[in-house]
């Protein structure tokens, strides 16, 4: 049978997924940080401009534990958000690639096109947690799209290995 149509373990996918998509989001933002410190490039947001994982994690306090953040809170649940999404995401995308294999071509870099496309260009902007993307200079937005590369690619690369060599049979 061709393996590309083969379905593997999806609980074994998930959990490599929810692994690699956590360590993607850590280099994802890694490579954000190193890229906004070149020459031309916007400098990360200032205080006042709170980042659309601050402001997702202060609307589900709000909404559902009926808390505002503290300063101190927000440190915490901005990166807490980021890590979950990418978690969240990540093993999704290992769930699916158990079932069809074939969503692994590319390696990764379809993944990071499709979630910076549905996250960051249309829901975080839609939900008013951050600016529209046609309001973001062009190198401000390729350095989100790059970022976003490396998460997906990141994220199957991680998975392959967690798969090959953590989680065997």
């Amino acid at each position: 049978m061709d393996s590309r149509l083969q379905r593997g373990d999806t609980w074994k996918g998930l959990k490599a997924g929810i692994l690699a998509g956590i360590i993607a989001a850590w280099a994802m933002g890694q490579f954000h940080a190193l890229l906004t410190k070149l020459p031309g490039m916007q400098a990360p947001k200032s205080n006042e401009e709170e980042d659309s994982t601050v402001k997702t994690a202060a609307m589900i306090s709000e909404g559902v534990f009926h808390h505002a953040l503290t300063t101190e809170e927000k440190k915490v649940a901005g990166p807490f958000v980021h890590y979950a999404f990418g978690a969240s995401v990540g093993g999704t995308y290992g769930a699916v690639v158990e079932a069809m294999p074939l969503v692994t071509r590319g390696a990764g870099v379809p993944l990071g096109v499709v979630v910076w496309l549905g996250a960051h260009v249309i829901t975080v902007p839609a939900l008013g947690l951050s600016k529209p993307v046609t309001r973001s200079s062009l190198p401000d937005e390729a350095v989100e799209l790059a970022a976003h590369v490396v998460y997906g690619t990141v994220t199957e690369l991680v998975r392959r290995m967690i798969l090959k060599w953590v989680i065997k049979g």
